[in-house]
């Protein structure tokens, strides 16, 4: 049998010019006008805390929830960030890292009381459209201030602002872009204290020095996922076609993101991330580990999510509990039911799924409950068949929120949570921004 005859240079040219196709399908984006501005606080929870303690000023310090030897940093200052200290680094780890750290207790009221007059200034300069998070906000330009020139002057109108009417030591990072994804990431590109400002004809060289995971919605996972698809850069993202990058993310938000690289607008944020899930979690000190008190913990957890909840009018259709335990264990479980904020039915629900966990003796460590599958309450169809009892816990529901909104949390409260107020104090509020009058 006669072989065919290979012609290696012509396959070599018919592969050069596949290669050359690809990489120039990045197409080059019409001129977006800059819409977005990205304001994303330094090292916030450190920043605050040496704003209010002056001889912290240019010391290493990191916030924990608990000063415990076991827990993890939640904030770390830029002076600890030299040593490698970061979110999530384990405090008898940070003392190894950096000798003479200053480990603080989070004092959750302060950060958010300190953000509500962050937003007070920057609006003072421009709206702010959304908080996305106790640390980040997005402003929409104006026709009027769309300019380098006018972005420039925005910019340090702000940062002169936090100066000099909040304290020198909480600083913060601004990204100006055509849309609000490029510009959380151009916050990113110079921190701390930084300023920048992507313009679309800037685009995509001005992404390419980044790695993967610098970009806002790639994770571990998904870096790992576009490594297996043969996107290894910045640069080999922006040019993969949008099709490859909806398979690659299975669904809308590949194409999303195609569109976000070249400057287009596109659903960027969620305003309310309530309307996703709610969600509270406790790292328990020791002396609340055991079963009998870890559990009052727990539902103090469920009372607060449902009360967010009837804040915002929503109803939950789905509860999760997540435990780690001592014994380094992990377990989840959940139920679904018709939608309710009522708090006694969720405390329940949590009855039945604290009977359902393994380990039955074992200490919690850790526990998370996160309430789900929300619909508004002004859209949902309760049962024909109880629409009377319905009215009634609705209006025990209103009764005790308006008593606790009078006269604080610890007024009135289910008896679940008896002997966990000590424990379950405020949380650090990163999507949910308390009101300081109620909250506080």
């Amino acid at each position: 049998m006669k072989m065919p005859v290979v012609d290696f240079p012509k396959i070599e040219g018919i592969c050069a010019l596949l290669n050359t196709v690809l990489m120039s399908s990045y197409i080059s984006p019409m001129s977006h006008p800059l819409r977005s501005l990205f304001l994303d606080m330094d090292s916030y929870f450190a920043s605050v805390e040496q704003h209010f303690a002056p001889e912290l000023r240019g010391l290493p310090v990191a916030v924990a929830p608990m000063l415990v030897e076991s827990t993890s940093c939640i904030a770390a200052s830029y002076e600890a960030k030299a040593f490698g200290v970061k979110t999530g680094t384990r405090v008898s780890d940070a003392r190894v890292m950096c000798p003479g750290i200053r480990i603080l207790h989070a004092r959750p009221p302060l950060y958010v009381e300190v953000h509500h007059k962050i937003v007070e200034i920057v609006e003072s300069c421009i709206h702010v459209d959304h908080v996305l998070s106790i640390d980040e906000m997005v402003c929409w330009l104006p026709t009027n201030l769309r300019t380098q020139e006018a972005v420039e002057a925005l910019g340090a109108g702000i940062k002169g602002k936090l100066a000099a009417e909040l304290s020198p030591a909480v600083k913060c990072s601004i990204g100006i872009a055509p849309n609000g994804w490029l510009a959380k990431t151009a916050s990113k590109m110079k921190k701390p204290d930084g300023f920048m400002v992507i313009r679309s004809e800037d685009l995509p060289e001005v992404l390419h020095g980044l790695s993967l995971g610098d970009l806002h919605g790639i994770g571990t996972n998904m870096e790992l996922r576009l490594h297996s698809h043969g996107i290894h850069t910045v640069e080999q993202l922006c040019v993969a076609p949008k099709q490859l990058l909806k398979g690659i993310w299975g669904g809308v938000e590949g194409k999303r993101l195609w569109h976000r690289l070249r400057g287009e607008v596109t659903e960027d944020y969620d305003s309310d991330p309530t309307k996703k899930s709610i969600g509270h979690g406790h790292v328990l000190p020791p002396e609340f580990r055991a079963p009998a008190r870890a559990l009052p913990v727990i539902h103090r957890l469920v009372q607060k999510a449902a009360l967010r909840m009837r804040t915002h009018g929503l109803l939950a259709e789905t509860l999760e509990l997540s435990l780690s335990f001592t014994n380094h264990q992990r377990w989840s479980g959940g139920v679904v039911f018709a939608g309710t904020a009522d708090s006694l039915f969720l405390t329940q629900m949590i009855k039945g799924l604290w009977k359902e966990r393994p380990h039955q003796r074992e200490g919690v460590a850790k526990a998370n409950i996160v309430l789900g599958r929300l619909v508004e309450e002004k859209q949902y169809t309760p049962s024909l068949f109880d629409r009377e009892a319905c009215g009634r816990i609705a209006q025990l529901n209103k009764t005790m929120d308006g008593i606790t909104g009078k006269f604080g949390k610890q007024a009135l409260y289910l008896g679940g949570a008896h002997g966990a107020l000590d424990t379950a104090q405020p949380k650090i509020a990163f999507g949910h921004i308390p009101d300081v009058k109620v909250e506080g």
